[in-house]
């Protein structure tokens, strides 16, 4: 048995128990249907569990918000294989389709988190995934396939642009025929003017 399995003792499961119960509440009824007693309720679990390991609604939220970057991070892992500009033009694609995916916990975790007074460790969770824009920006920049320049500012114009176009998809503000085919040429498009100038 693993390390990580001997961890996951009754009271991590029901954590996760609860964590998981509320990310299908929240896709399925909106981020209105998360309260105590329907995420205990669905879960199978007293509302003191969910007290005892949150503390209050906003903390299950940051719990919620934590597990969104977490699966963010994950969704948007590309081989390797790939050049970097390559790379990241499907990080790119990668991002919206993760929230595509998952509306709802995407608007908490974009739209909503300023509501919540986020820990530290759920800032780091949120900042992990600009972090790996950020070193995606600078590999294509090492490499030639963009103009060299400061990566932070090269990434968070592409995760502006990327945000806006995925926020208005998911509101239903879209008229192009071919919603993916669209945003990966916009990315094309994106890239190209931070490419080297010839």
């Amino acid at each position: 048995m693993s390390s990580f399995q001997r961890a996951r003792t009754p009271s991590v499961e029901v954590t996760d128990s609860l964590v998981d119960a509320a990310l299908a509440l929240i896709e399925e009824s909106g981020l209105g249907a998360i309260t105590v007693r329907s995420v205990a309720s669905r879960a199978g679990v007293a509302p003191m569990g969910v007290y005892s390991r949150f503390g209050n609604k906003d903390g299950l939220l940051e719990a919620l918000f934590v597990r969104g970057f977490e699966a963010l991070q994950v969704a948007i892992e590309i081989p390797r294989t790939l050049s970097p500009l390559r790379r990241l033009h499907a990080g790119c694609r990668a991002y919206r389709q993760f929230a595509i995916d998952n509306p709802q916990l995407y608007h908490l975790m974009f739209e909503q988190m300023m509501l919540l007074e986020l820990s530290p460790e759920a800032k780091d969770a949120a900042t992990a995934s600009f972090g790996t824009l950020v070193d995606r920006v600078h590999a294509a920049m090492d490499s030639g396939g963009l103009a060299a320049g400061d990566s932070t500012d090269a990434a968070q114009q592409i995760w502006s642009a990327i945000h806006g176009a995925v926020s208005l998809e998911i509101a239903g503000v879209h008229f192009a025929h071919d919603r993916e085919a669209n945003f990966a040429a916009m990315v094309d498009s994106l890239l190209r003017g931070l490419a080297p100038r010839a």
